[in-house]
């Protein structure tokens, strides 16, 4: 994410509302609709296809779809750079770091790395995305986001350190340009909240929320939720719909202090944010 600048301007209107107007400037890799059906670390374990390679567009379990793509070096992904890149999911995955040895192309959901023949992933190239990858097999345990871009080892997707471990991976099906979410304090929607409309927060505690985040409603838009402020942690995709509670997202615990969109890259100059009581 790059965040090019951003003014933030701040009001008291009504009692017990801190609403905070974000005029941001930013220039983030791709977004839209979340899919109907989603993949939840820690959930069903399944990885949804999301419309991505399913002609019935109703998505299928991890254990109804193989890992679609091909074998190939390292040296064959060499002569890409500077060609147009393609409208449908696809991302390479690398044994080695730096993009060497033996790699696979994806271009839909893969329950298990392994199929492709790739042992462990070392480096990972998104050359049309979003993507989400999951630390274990069927799309289960600590989530990543994969945007468009060069990740050349394992630390440069995950800042939570606790895993190197990349074993399945879905596309991500964004087409929606509106962004809505409402976070709240304990589960089932109750507590104090916050809402977020259109843009990216770095840090709760730096606008007046600091609460726990127990459950969230996605109202539009594809979002990653992050542990720590600054975008950092583990991460937890959000997409449309109802989480009850913090493990309906993945989360070990209800602790979510940051928030972005997933989006495409444009300049969007309007947003706003308000917790309440």
């Amino acid at each position: 994410m790059v965040l090019t600048s951003r003014s933030l301007a701040c009001s008291s209107a009504e009692p017990g509302l801190h609403r905070c107007a974000l005029r941001s400037f930013l220039q983030l890799p791709a977004t839209g609709t979340p899919q109907e059906m989603r993949s939840r670390a820690g959930g069903q374990g399944q990885c949804w296809a999301g419309g991505f390679g399913v002609q019935d567009g109703r998505g299928m379990s991890g254990g109804g779809h193989s890992c679609t793509g091909q074998s190939t070096m390292a040296s064959d992904h060499q002569t890409q750079a500077g060609k147009p890149q393609p409208l449908n999911p696809k991302i390479i995955i690398f044994e080695q770091e730096n993009f060497q040895g033996h790699s696979h192309e994806l271009n839909g959901p893969c329950p298990n790395l392994k199929e492709t023949g790739v042992e462990k992933a070392g480096s990972v190239l998104v050359q049309a995305g979003p993507w989400v990858g999951y630390e274990q097999a069927n799309c289960k345990g600590e989530q990543f986001v994969f945007e468009k871009g060069e990740y050349p080892r394992w630390d440069s997707w995950t800042s939570s350190r606790r895993t190197d471990s990349l074993s399945s991976l879905r596309p991500i099906k964004v087409d929606s340009q509106e962004h809505k979410i409402i976070l709240y304090e304990n589960p089932n929607f109750t507590g104090k909240k916050m809402e977020i409309i259109d843009d990216d927060v770095p840090s709760f505690h730096a606008h007046g929320y600091q609460e726990k985040v127990s459950s969230v409603r996605v109202q539009s838009g594809t979002w990653v939720g992050y542990q720590y402020p600054g975008y950092r942690g583990l991460q937890y995709l959000l997409e449309k719909g109802d989480y009850k509670d913090s493990s309906d997202f993945g989360a070990p615990h209800p602790q979510v202090q940051s928030v972005r969109r997933i989006r495409d890259m444009q300049w969007h100059q309007r947003g706003a944010f308000h917790p309440s009581n």
